[in-house]
């Protein structure tokens, strides 16, 4: 049965995605370069191979491929009470990460435009539950980012140099 479903998805031209390649081997990292969706995408990036520089243009002279700019415009995390019981305790939580990004080459040509990537999930509260609901929120953070650093490292697997 297994074998005769990956036969049937392979004729069909679905692939699993690997590793992406970047049309570059470096790449400086400019702006709010110490945000923890920048820390994670930079630690990414590092274990695929791509050597990343902070808040310093890639040297001229350098292999063409090696002249992005990744500029972070936003990169932040927002908690916010939504929903509140009638003796206005927190009953529901909006969490929310926002990364706003462009990349350039070194030139200054835009190769990504100004792009933002938005994650917001509902969580429930109760304060009787407060330290497995940190936990909960932890978790929901870490997952957010893990999945904004995958579509922005598809958006930059994605550009083309000149």
């Amino acid at each position: 049965m297994g074998v005769g479903a990956v036969a049937v998805l392979s004729g069909c031209g679905f692939a699993l995605r690997g590793e992406p390649s970047f049309p570059f081997t470096h790449l400086s990292v400019t702006g709010l370069a110490g945000g923890e969706v920048t820390r994670a995408l930079r630690q990414t990036l590092g274990s695929a191979g791509l050597q990343t520089a902070e808040g310093l243009a890639v040297p001229e002279g350098t292999d063409p491929r090696a002249r992005a700019v990744l500029v972070v415009l936003v990169d932040q995390t927002e908690r916010a009470v939504v929903g509140q019981t009638a003796d206005g305790r927190v009953r529901e939580l909006q969490l929310r990460t926002r990364y706003r990004f462009r990349l350039e080459e070194a030139s200054g040509r835009i190769l990504v435009d100004n792009t933002e990537l938005l994650m917001e999930r509902d969580l429930s509260y109760s304060e009787t539950e407060a330290l497995s609901k940190a936990a909960e929120e932890d978790l929901s953070f870490r997952e957010m980012r893990a999945d904004i650093v995958q579509q922005v490292l598809r958006r930059l697997s994605a550009a083309r140099l000149n």
